[in-house]
């Protein structure tokens, strides 16, 4: 089947693409688009968070049919097409050094992200709501945490 769909504010098209191929199969390897990471294959760890039609989901656990018509927002379009330009989130895990290995880092950007457009001040309840679906094995999570703020504080000081 061909999928006709918009990513990271282009439209893509997918052509023979079999009924149970998942979204993060498409957009990793027929799309070109690595951020998303394959991790678990089962929605559990996070690391391949996208944005379908504004809604963090695990890429993994939707079916490349399902995005027909749709929107999805990956990690490589959180900044914009500026080549080489990070966005206020992503500087500010960079700047908080919330970055170890980097697995988990894409997912954890794009629902940030999302948290951060939903509800620009967000507190630590609401932080640790917004990224309960994303593993970390490499850090104890508080500078994840330390980076949202930073985002978020950024956000405010520039609008």
């Amino acid at each position: 089947m061909r999928v006709n769909f918009t990513v990271n504010g282009r439209p893509q098209e997918a052509d023979d693409v079999w009924e149970g191929e998942s979204l993060l199969y498409v957009l990793r390897e027929r799309i070109g688009l690595p951020g998303s990471k394959n991790a678990c294959e089962q929605g559990e760890c996070g690391s391949c968070t996208v944005r379908l039609d504004g809604v963090p989901v695990c890429a993994c656990l939707v079916a490349a049919g399902q995005v027909e018509g749709r929107e999805v927002v990956t990690v490589e379009g959180l900044a914009g097409p500026q080549e080489g330009a990070l966005s206020g989130v992503q500087q500010a895990f960079v700047d908080a050094g919330a970055v170890q290995c980097g697995f988990c880092t894409p997912g954890l950007l794009v629902a940030t992200d999302e948290l951060l457009e939903r509800s620009p001040a967000p507190s630590d309840a609401d932080i640790r709501e917004a990224l309960s679906g994303n593993l970390c094995r490499c850090t104890g999570y508080e500078k994840i945490l330390d980076a949202v703020r930073l985002a978020a504080a950024r956000a405010g000081e520039a609008g």
